[in-house]
């Protein structure tokens, strides 16, 4: 055992493991928070799931611009300090949030934090994609998974509690955990940025932004951006909207849904590593397929089961799909990205999270206050059918290229 983990701990870079640790505390603080932030919402305020979803849409929009500004940055000044002005950030939000006593302040200050916090996401995943060579992306953004999911271990089960006594601690909680690993981010992360490979002529802020135009006109990875759109505007309802589901329609309590969720993690822990080092053999645009295809299974289940047993087994289903589609779409990412403006690709990638996140928790309220609830997950399963076609057609179109190619047999 203990050989093992030597070995898997040889496979990357030292710089790997520091991003991989920091990332590991600051999910946790943020897995404390956001399972049950509809929750919260719906609770403390009195208002409908509707209300709820607009709010979550306009933390999205102002999470898209502050996440474009961030990808431009990253690739002018580098990653460190964009991620570390992230961390701050979201430790004051979360202090401010706690105490907001009124709607209205909440929904402006829930804008301002969706437009700052958000401009370290695209750093983050570029410092990655910087540290790892190409043949080792996968199995690096894997372990991001499973790292991400033992914090998915701890942090909805403490969610849960905390949140059956006082909401105020899930948003303490994540503040501390923040400025904890923007400390050990500030002492222990260096500067990952490449160097140019030849001298040139240094941009300007406004020409590193209008750089996106670039990433904008590259039709075939807009159409891969738009395949994605459809399968994470279902994924994304674990988040959103399955907790208010389960409590209103199946009146599952926090503690509950807390072990849902973790379920997911500990699937993940177990055999994330496995499943990347197995997939990574095989085209990634079919990948994308068979993830959206368990999406598609799992997503559906939540329409017409209705024991808390069947809930976990719909969320292991989905669980197969995130092991399959996270590692090969961030993979995917990078690799129709420019080395010189991959910060830039992966904020334009974060559309594929961004967008869901202005429209399904909205219009999975509109559904959850006018119609039956169980709707919602058909026409997620719908989504998937949709999103399966586009990843198939782009295998077809794209799947011969060099860059597209399966990683070698190690």
């Amino acid at each position: 055992m203990l050989a093992s983990l030597k070995k898997t701990y040889d496979q990357f870079p030292p710089t790997f493991w520091v991003v991989a640790g920091t990332h590991f505390i600051d999910v946790i603080g943020n897995t404390l928070l956001m399972p049950f932030f509809a929750l919260y919402v719906t609770q403390k305020f009195g208002v409908g799931m509707t209300q709820a979803g607009i709010l979550l849409a306009t933390n999205s929009i102002a999470g898209l611009i502050g996440s474009t500004i961030g990808g431009a940055l990253a690739d002018r000044f580098g990653r460190r300090g964009i991620i570390l002005f992230g961390l701050v950030v979201s430790a004051l939000s979360g202090l401010t949030l706690g105490f907001v006593n009124k709607f209205y302040l909440f929904y402006s200050v829930n804008i301002f934090v969706g437009l700052l916090s958000s401009a370290a996401y695209p750093a983050h995943n570029a410092m990655i994609a910087d540290i790892l060579p190409a043949e080792k992306r996968a199995e690096g953004f894997g372990m991001m998974r499973v790292i991400s999911n033992f914090a998915w271990i701890i942090g909805p089960t403490m969610g849960g509690f905390l949140a059956a006594y006082n909401f105020l601690y899930l948003f303490l909680g994540d503040a501390v955990l923040s400025i904890i690993t923007a400390l050990l981010v500030f002492r222990l992360l260096p500067e990952t940025k490449p160097q140019p490979k030849e001298k040139a002529e240094e941009e300007s802020i406004w020409q590193t932004l209008s750089g996106y135009r670039v990433a904008l006109l590259d039709r075939p990875y807009f159409a891969f951006i738009f395949a994605s759109i459809l399968m994470i505007l279902v994924y994304q309802q674990m988040y959103s909207s399955l907790s208010v589901y389960l409590r209103d329609v199946h009146h599952v309590d926090p503690q509950f849904y807390g072990l849902i969720m973790s379920s997911s993690a500990v699937t993940v822990v177990l055999f994330q590593f496995w499943v990347t080092r197995v997939i990574k053999k095989y085209p990634p645009f079919l990948m994308m397929v068979v993830a959206t295809f368990f999406y598609m299974i799992g997503f559906t289940m939540y329409g017409f089961v209705a024991t808390i047993p069947l809930f976990i087994l719909a969320m292991v289903i989905v669980t197969i799909g995130e092991m399959v589609g996270m590692p090969t779409s961030n993979v995917l990412a990078a690799s129709f990205a420019p080395e010189e403006m991959r910060a830039r690709y992966m904020a334009v990638f974060g559309l594929t999270w961004t967008v869901p996140s202005m429209i399904g928790p909205w219009a999975a309220g509109l559904v959850f206050d006018n119609y039956n609830p169980n709707y919602v997950w058909y026409i997620g399963g719908v989504l998937c059918v949709v999103a399966m076609l586009a990843f198939y057609f782009l295998h077809i179109r794209l799947g011969s290229k060099p860059k597209f190619q399966p990683a070698k047999a190690d």
